[in-house]
């Protein structure tokens, strides 16, 4: 037996482990956290290639999380916000899709945009006042897919609109995924804005970590196994907590470490990041692929977004693939490139490449009943905790909210 270590053990560094870290913190009681990575952040973390900001996989923060807002101080993150909507391309063309409630100007030309009839417009208007005034996570739970045609909308939208749209939301152009996650997001788009940091998604871990003390953040290790509330490090040595071990890991790491975890699945994507002279677009605006053209299912530039993105004089464009067809990097550029060429010109072709990142476990599966029960159990039972989004929701309040309950479970127990 080794010697007791710390009072808590959390295995993983990302959102979630650091939100549990700092409750704990908080609450003082003792705590390590340990991580294979180099720095905190799990799959919230930016790299930095010739003066740009590549995010390892498109992510966005959605400004009306209500854990994000409790947890995070957003103007020290400098939040920069996509105008709300879309550019679909459609039989050809971008046709803006805007929030009406909140760009009245731009109502007309959305309504204009041929996406769907009139009637699938207003019921999109209807939709947002719905989600608004409930609680996604008690409606009847069905798949996305049913619950868009029970709301009366025509295969035409749900071909054209939602499936680009949640493609790059939830990953799932097929949506399959619980209408509990579907709602949710709806409705915080409804309710705020969706931004970017000012110097890459990473800003968001980063900042959390800065109000832990750096010494209890052992990064570099990895945890090869867990028995009771002992770890077994990599490299042979052993930690043991006093009172718990908390796994706030992804969902396939959890299950590898807990047996008492099942594995969730995943959703995966990748994204690659393109070097161009200008931007295709002016407008900070998700751009999807309402026509199914290609490989890309939407497409942004950060840099209109966030300029901070990019280095000055140049433009960084972000194209998603859900899944990537299991094509090599640059095979998959060139496919991207051709699709792009037909929808910016011939000067797609001089966009350099600067990264792939496939993502292979980007979200936990979320199909019914993945959120029959909006929030799992965070209380394993014998001194084990876990926590992630796969524990409530595949968002970054999941995410943060999941490690806080399940660090307000350890002290509970430790209080007892």
């Amino acid at each position: 037996m080794s010697a007791a270590d710390t009072d808590v053990l959390i295995v993983g560094g990302g959102l979630a482990g650091l939100a549990a870290a700092r409750a704990l913190e908080d609450a003082d009681v003792d705590w390590l956290l340990l991580d294979a990575a180099d720095a905190p952040g799990g799959r919230v973390r930016t790299d930095v290639v010739d003066g740009f900001a590549l995010d390892r996989g498109f992510q966005v923060l959605l400004t009306a999380y209500p854990e994000a807002r409790e947890a995070l101080d957003y103007d020290a993150l400098d939040l920069h916000a996509f105008l709300p909507g879309a550019l679909v391309r459609v039989e050809g063309s971008l046709r803006p899709v805007s929030d009406p409630f909140r760009l009245p100007s731009r109502a007309l030309r959305s309504a204009r945009a041929p996406i769907g009839s009139l009637a699938d417009k207003l019921r999109v208007a209807s939709l947002r006042r719905r989600v608004r005034d409930e609680d996604p996570f008690a409606v009847p739970e069905q798949t996305t897919l049913e619950d868009l045609r029970a709301l009366g909308f025509s295969e035409r939208i749900i071909d054209r609109f939602f499936r680009p749209f949640l493609g790059g939301v939830l990953l799932d152009p097929e949506l399959a995924t619980s209408n509990r996650m579907f709602r949710f997001v709806m409705k915080m788009f409804a309710e705020g804005d969706s931004v970017l940091p000012a110097g890459g998604i990473e800003a968001i871990p980063t900042q959390l970590a800065s109000h832990l003390p750096a010494a209890r953040l052992r990064m570099g290790t990895a945890v090869a196994a867990l028995h009771g509330r002992e770890a077994t490090l990599a490299d042979g040595d052993e930690l043991y907590a006093r009172h718990a071990v908390l796994v706030a890991t992804d969902g396939p790491g959890a299950a590898t470490l807990l047996e008492e975890v099942d594995d969730p699945g995943s959703r995966a994507t990748t994204t690659l990041y393109f070097a161009a002279e200008r931007p295709p677009v002016a407008e900070p605006m998700l751009i999807l692929d309402g026509d199914d053209s290609g490989p890309v299912n939407h497409l942004c530039v950060p840099s209109q977004i966030a300029p901070g993105y990019a280095p000055d004089g140049a433009a960084l464009v972000s194209a998603s693939v859900v899944e990537g067809g299991g094509l090599r990097a640059e095979a998959l550029a060139d496919a991207v490139r051709e699709q792009l060429r037909g929808w910016f010109g011939p000067g797609v072709r001089t966009w350099r490449l600067l990264g792939a990142y496939h993502v292979a476990h980007a979200q936990p599966a979320q199909d019914p009943p993945a959120l029959a029960e909006p929030v799992r159990a965070h209380r394993l039972g014998a001194g084990r905790y876990v926590a992630g989004d796969h524990r409530e929701n595949a968002s970054i309040n999941g995410a943060l909210r999941s490690g806080r309950r399940a660090a307000e479970a350890v002290l509970a127990d430790i209080a007892a």
